[in-house]
């Protein structure tokens, strides 16, 4: 990992930066400026090590991987490199004489906020083991202006500030003009036969520009290197002279503004027409720049395309980039005369698919009008798609209408996204073993039938270089003196710290790592004013704020804890700190209520100073990246309570788990994978089972017969309308008890409550023994060795895109 570099060349690097880009001296520059300078000098040896792997990559021919995602969550990119090249301590020493402190240079960069959250963290941590093994990879996205928001918590209420990230993250960004595409919109498709076939014309279409810019990511050690190329939209037009002179400014700036507005934020509400539209044109333009762009390259070395799908691998990450199906479709059609069926059989072995939501809500559809509109020449490919499909069912299954009905891509004016990515794509893939039997036994049993080859399952990883190497770096000086640094790049080496399971020296430094981590994360809250106890135990839920997730279920627990509480000041309780942190999305009113509900129950306990004492809850503003990587190590135990069969996979809980912290949640998503890696003695489980879950509602779910029949939740459930700091939640209470349906929380709250408490009393027990509650943390650490980002993508490269590494 040590990088040969000497103090006075980096020295004379960075120099030579402050003088090129600014005309300035070591003594005249400020942070700010050296922090670009360093950056910088990074990109620099990026670059060159690029020019290298790009030679290599040519020269084997290999076969490339294309990730598509409409987010990357990829944290801050100076610290990552740094750590990755090995120059942390040369840049520390170097910068350190010039009296700068490189933690100060990290806090200059700002979080890019390309990311709402798993999804687009996932994506960023493939990129890293992309790098590290050496695989020929590009991730695309799109340069989002402004990223998901900036959350701010007034009275309650959730407000969203515009996440403006550019001004100190652009440094990181090499605009490749040399690679522009144009993007169509709009307009009418013209047919014609002619004699040498069918010739498509789009016509009176609306033009953009698509830029793009390259964000290097290093991988540890290697000489990978991998490029995110995100992509701005630019008007096309060139700018209207004649009405900006004659005054008419808006005239003059309007084609700018429609162009520009597709990349200004990440995920635009979609609960109105323009939303929508907007939504959609993002996901078009973000597909037709790459997969052009991909043909452009392809072409540039092989000058063919017959060859296509033996050199290309496009990686579909949950259906926003569906529309690359269409797309591919159309450019070997229409560009290059490809025949139709000849088209579809390149498709169909390029692109592979990640499902990553069960939720037939959050599994896309979108008006056949709207697409049919805004994307005429994509609505007529997908309704051919669809067609030709439908044909080969109705062979397969003559007569079956409702079978067919449920496996079309367009149904009842509605085109499903999910539908298309399973008919465009030689593999589909669920990220955890439980949510890929769930889309191979229900979400897509019809697909499944049809051709259960294409379904397999790929656990999802984690980038443990940075959220273990870089993140905790007590816990690394432990593990290297115990198990040495291999593990640093084959986190298969972590299963041999369960050697040190009986050594009581290892446990207590590993319970001193854990309150150092502890004191430093309440230190830093302490200086924004939040006071919490380092001595009691730190029970995080971080986590996108959604009904399935359950953070209103942890609230519950709170509110139980607290009655008890009131009823009896003096009960023996251990000290609580209820650490969440999550963004609601802005349209989501039930998901910002319970943020609300949170917040007041926190001020209503900070009140009560001899309640305070025993239980406190923090709920942490706009979290991101960077206070993840503070966060995750203080951690003592990860809520992970998804109602079974909901949670695809989470990444979460591989993050707390690797830092030492206890699972306490239900047998969901990857949480069944840690079971088995742990073993049932160091995880808390609690609550019904994915099969249960589906039991119940066979039966009949309701959730007022708990109420009904449960003192405990008839009490916490009935304080709701009482409420917190003066604030009534009658609308969470109508939620739980009536729901949309009549039947109540469709996330069964209530019939998993009785459960989930008894085990956390179990909890609270088990933690009052702290040199078991190590050994448990230290089984923990040890049994991260399988969920490592690294294995997931040797899997990919293995299964699905066919890969071989150039190491």
């Amino acid at each position: 990992m040590e990088n040969n570099m000497t103090k006075e060349e980096l020295r004379a690097l960075i120099e030579n930066k402050l003088s090129r880009h600014y005309g300035l001296s070591i003594d005249e520059a400020d942070r700010a400026q050296m922090y670009k300078s360093c950056a910088r000098t990074i990109l620099e040896l990026l670059s060159e090590k690029r020019t290298k792997f790009n030679q290599k990559i040519k020269e084997s021919q290999a076969k490339k991987v294309y990730y598509l995602c409409m987010e990357f969550l990829v944290g801050r990119s100076l610290k990552n490199n740094l750590y990755n090249l090995g120059l942390e301590d040369v840049f520390r020493d170097v910068l350190k004489q010039w009296n700068f402190d490189l933690e100060d240079l990290y806090n200059e960069e700002p979080d890019p906020g390309l990311g709402n959250g798993g999804l687009g963290r996932l994506a960023s941590c493939f990129m890293d083991s992309l790098a590290t093994l050496e695989y020929p990879a590009t991730g695309y996205s799109i340069c989002y202006e402004y990223g998901l928001f900036k959350q701010k918590i007034v009275d309650g209420w959730q407000m969203e500030l515009p996440d403006i990230w550019l001004p100190g993250g652009h440094v990181w960004l090499n605009q490749r003009n040399d690679l522009v595409c144009h993007v169509r919109f709009n307009g009418n498709v013209e047919e014609n036969w002619t004699e040498e076939g069918l010739q498509i014309k789009h016509l009176n279409y609306d033009e953009v520009e698509a830029v793009p810019y390259d964000l290097m990511i290093s991988g540890l050690d290697s000489e990978g290197v991998a490029i995110l190329r995100l992509w701005r939209a630019r008007d096309l037009n060139n700018f209207d002279m004649s009405s900006f002179s004659s005054g008419d400014y808006d005239r003059a700036m309007t084609e700018k503004m429609n162009a520009e507005v597709i990349c200004k934020v990440l995920y635009p509400s979609d609960n109105h027409f323009e939303g929508k539209t907007l939504r959609l044109k993002q996901q078009y333009f973000l597909v037709s720049a790459t997969v052009q762009d991909i043909i452009a390259e392809h072409l540039q070395q092989y000058e063919t395309l017959d060859n296509f799908s033996e050199k290309v691998a496009i990686h579909i990450n949950d259906t926003h980039p569906a529309l690359c199906i269409p797309e591919l479709m159309r450019i070997l059609v229409d560009d290059y005369h490809y025949s139709w069926q000849r088209a579809y059989q390149l498709v169909k072995k390029t692109v592979s698919y990640t499902n990553h939501t069960v939720l037939s809500e959050a599994l896309e559809t979108w008006p056949e009008d709207l697409i049919k509109r805004q994307l005429p020449r994509i609505y007529g490919i997908i309704k051919g798609l669809n067609e030709s499909y439908c044909q080969e069912l109705w062979k397969r299954y003559p007569g079956d209408w409702e079978r067919i009905e449920r496996m079309s891509i367009i149904s009842h004016s509605q085109v499903r996204m999910a539908n298309l990515c399973v008919i465009g794509s030689s593999h589909v893939n669920g990220v955890s073993k439980l949510h890929s039997e769930i889309i191979q036994k229900q979400l897509f049993s019809d697909f499944y039938r049809v051709d259960a080859k294409k379904f397999i399952s790929v656990t999802n990883g984690i980038a443990h270089r940075r959220w273990l190497c870089q993140s905790n770096p007590l816990l690394i000086q432990l593990l290297d003196d115990c198990i040495g640094p291999d593990y640093k790049k084959d986190a298969s080496q972590l299963g041999k710290f369960r050697n040190f399971y009986g050594n009581k020296e290892v446990l207590t430094r590993l319970q001193a790592i854990k309150q150092e981590n502890k004191v430093r994360f309440s230190d830093q809250l302490h200086q924004n004013g939040i006071v919490i106890d380092p001595q009691s135990i730190f029970v995080v839920q971080a986590k996108r704020l959604h009904e399935y997730k359950r953070q209103l279920l942890n609230a519950l627990k709170i509110i139980s804890l607290y009655l008890d509480l009131k009823d009896e000041p003096n009960l023996s309780l251990p000290p609580q700190t209820f650490l969440f942190a999550a963004k609601a999305a802005p349209g989501y009113y039930t998901a910002k209520e319970v943020i609300r509900l949170i917040w007041n129950l926190s001020i209503e306990i900070e009140k009560d100073a001899s309640i305070r004492d025993k239980i406190r809850i923090v709920f942490l503003e706009n979290y991101d990246v960077t206070m993840a990587e503070r966060l995750l190590p203080a951690a003592d135990v990860s809520e992970q309570i998804s109602l079974a069969g909901k949670e695809a996979s989470g990444t979460g809980n591989m993050k707390m788990m690797i830092n030492g912290a206890l699972t306490f949640g239900t047998m969901d998503g990857a949480n069944v994978e840690i079971y088995e890696a742990v073993g049932k003695e160091n995880i808390f489980i609690f609550g019904m089972t994915a099969k249960e879950v589906e039991n119940k509602w066979k039966e009949g779910y309701a959730a007022s017969s708990y109420y009904h029949n449960n003192e405990k939740i008839h009490r916490v459930v009935e304080y709701l309308r009482h409420g917190f700091n003066g604030e009534s939640f009658e609308s969470i209470y109508r939620y739980l008890l009536v729901g949309d349906y009549g039947i109540g929380d469709p996330y069964m709250c209530l019939a998993d409550f009785e459960s989930y408490l008894e085990v956390y009393k179990q909890l609270l027990g088990a933690y009052h023994d702290r040199i078991r509650w190590s050994q448990k943390s230290l089984i923990n650490i040890a049994g991260a060795e399988r969920f490592a980002a690294d294995r997931s993508i040797q899997e990919y490269t293995n299964k699905i895109w066919n890969i071989p590494t150039l190491v």
